[in-house]
């Protein structure tokens, strides 16, 4: 009966991978060239090809690594010879609009190969997920948090994209697996997983730099449980002694991983892609970066701020050979430190702003989750108090039932303070910049959620129940296709109306532009239009002299003579809906002559009624 049981998870298991990959292929097909993806294909493309690390140092390799792989088997010409190669400091945007778009190469093949890695990625962060569950869960229902993730429309738009998010996930679930592994049997084996695990996680996203203040308090609680077990303390030492020298002795595993790590992975993989950096360069642009970083250099005859000296310290190791690899490194992540603190104009529930919301990161997970995830996951939080509470009537000491739980539940325990922790850290951050950067802890919270309702004898209604939620995610995921990015669930007024309450990369990240390319092909009255486009791709290489590029205080185009107006959700919702006080916008930028001429749409987030809408995310106004 197991035999077959294996077999046919094994077969239903390369369906559902094959499956969700078909998804992401043809969705790939469909979107243009989203934002983040024009600094990170031309910079993949820089390492692998070149050597050369000069492109988007503010992220870690592994995603352009994977990216640029299939393109440097292609005859493709990069601007080497450019300024923005040449000269600029992180010339990442103007390098990726010269090479996908200026020098001769087939743009749609390009963004198409470069996709493949991190479909690829995201395909076995799948399989991880379902091999994780099966050994905290058994193998039948590791399918809900296999099916959940493969088939979350937000899963689905991400995971195609060359980008750094289901990297973080797949980074940090196997690092948050492989040290709980470690907690509980320390031997060289596990602790050569944790390592690799770990060091492979710090390529994915700067993000995963949050396992390490993480693993500090999870060591120390560690050692004060280990010592909390000791009935008798060793010969010649007491056992208040143990309280203290525990926790130590996890410190130093912890700093041996950590530092093993550095030494042979991060250390290695930045030598290769720094190789032919040239070291006089990397030096002056890393002090250029980081001029302004904690209010900028030390004044002579000053000791620098706690935080400046770590940007000091990293300009020095950046002009040393046998130290730059690591500096670039440590570059990224004072680079990622300063963004999060610099925060993000955006829209959010009616109104723009720079400072961020502590409501913004819950309130986007549920409305862009889908409701059968948060249907179970609100079960499985109601199903987890109550046994609790019938687990405290039965009389037994609550630290004790702690204690055994966690040592019993070492991976769960991980998986929940950690979600707890970044979902804190997210919260406080004022870099309110979508849904995407909740990914890491999207795939420990569904497989949280199938843990939960683990029973001891499976029987057929098991099966029933489990083929039901993967039937009803394959429904959602069919039915919002090819429109993965824009999706929302019906709080949030289903994936129309998503752009009333929050756009950026929650809705528009500039995927349509091939729908208005085919929308402009299917009018051929258009002779011209004008375009305020957000986004990666090159307008005019796709419409060619049909588009002219917009903004608001251009004015009204017709002046021009033109009558058509294509504007990209994010960018009208940026101008026109209310602001805080204190951010500066100029009048001229805020379309007074649209929304004085067109009718607004009621309710929260209402737009001036377009003609036309194409995609989710391009707004046609016909204003003559």
């Amino acid at each position: 009966m197991q035999t077959k049981i294996n077999f046919f998870s094994k077969v239903f298991l390369g369906i559902l991978v094959v499956t969700s990959g078909a998804l992401m292929i043809g969705s790939s097909i469909h979107d243009s060239l989203v934002m983040d993806e024009l600094a990170h294909i031309p910079a993949g493309y820089g390492y692998v090809k070149y050597q050369d690390f000069r492109l988007n140092p503010e992220h870690p390799p592994l995603t352009k690594v994977l990216s640029a792989i299939p393109l440097a088997f292609m005859d493709l010409k990069f601007p080497t010879e450019s300024k923005s190669w040449q000269t600029d400091i992180n010339g990442q945007w103007d390098t990726g609009r010269e090479f996908i778009f200026g020098s001769g190469n087939n743009a749609n093949a390009i963004i198409f190969w470069a996709r493949i890695g991190a479909i690829f990625l995201t395909l076995m962060l799948t399989l991880i997920i379902y091999f994780i569950s099966k050994k905290l869960t058994g193998p039948v229902l590791a399918f809900l948090p296999t099916a959940l993730f493969a088939f979350s429309p937000s899963v689905l738009a991400h995971g195609h994209y060359v980008t750094t998010d289901i990297a973080a996930a797949f980074g940090i679930l196997i690092s948050l697996y492989s040290y709980a592994n470690f907690l509980k049997n320390p031997n060289i084996k596990t602790g050569a997983f944790a390592t690799i695990c770990f060091g492979l996680a710090q390529l994915t996203k700067f993000s995963a730099v949050l396992l390490i203040p993480f693993y500090l308090v999870v060591a120390i609680l560690w050692g004060l449980h280990k010592a909390s077990k000791l009935e008798v303390a060793p010969i010649g030492k007491n056992k208040l002694r143990m309280f203290f020298e525990f926790p130590i002795k996890e410190l130093f595993k912890l700093a041996a991983i950590g530092i093993t790590a550095v030494l042979l992975i991060i250390y290695p993989t930045y030598f290769v892609f720094t190789r032919n950096y040239p070291l006089e360069r990397q030096a002056h642009e890393t002090e250029y970066l980081l001029s302004s970083f904690a209010e900028g250099p030390t004044k002579p005859g000053k000791i620098c701020i706690p935080m400046r000296c770590f940007a000091e310290a990293d300009i020095w190791m950046a002009s040393k050979e046998i130290t730059r690899p690591f500096a670039e490194y440590m570059l990224g992540v004072l680079m990622v430190t300063q963004r999060e603190t610099g925060g993000n104009t955006s829209y959010f529930l009616g109104e723009v702003s720079n400072l961020g919301s502590r409501s913004y990161f819950p309130v986007v997970f549920g409305l862009k989750e889908t409701p059968i995830s948060l249907f179970l996951l609100l079960a499985a939080i109601i199903f987890s108090i109550y046994k609790i509470f019938t687990a405290h009537r039965t009389g037994r000491n609550l630290s004790s039932r702690i204690s055994r739980w966690s040592e019993n539940n070492l991976h769960k325990l991980l998986f929940l303070l950690f979600i707890i922790f970044y979902m804190g850290m997210s919260i406080k951050s004022p870099l309110n910049i979508g849904y995407r950067h909740l990914m890491p802890i999207i795939p420990l919270i569904y497989i949280l959620i199938a843990t939960v309702f683990v029973n001891k004898k499976e029987t057929l209604w098991n099966y029933f129940a489990i083929i039901f939620i993967v039937f009803l995610a394959v429904i959602q995921a069919f039915a919002s296709y090819p429109y993965y990015l824009s999706y929302f669930n019906f709080i949030g007024g289903g994936t129309t109306n998503g752009y009333r309450y929050v756009t950026d990369s929650n809705y528009d990240w500039g995927q349509d532009l091939f729908e208005l390319k085919k929308f402009v092909d299917s009018n051929p009255q258009i002779n011209k239009i004008a375009v305020d486009f957000f986004g990666g791709s090159d307008v005019n290489y796709y419409l060619g002299g049909k588009s002219v590029s917009w903004w608001s205080a251009k004015g009204n185009p017709t002046g021009e003579g033109i009558n058509w107006l294509a504007i990209s959700v994010n960018n009208l919702q940026g101008q026109i809906q209310p602001k805080i006080q204190w951010l500066a916008r100029d009048q001229r930028d805020e379309y007074h002559w649209l929304t004085d001429a067109r009718e607004k749409e009621s309710g929260i987030g209402g737009l001036p009624k377009p003609d036309y809408r194409v995609g989710t995310s391009i707004l046609i106004y016909k204003l003559q």
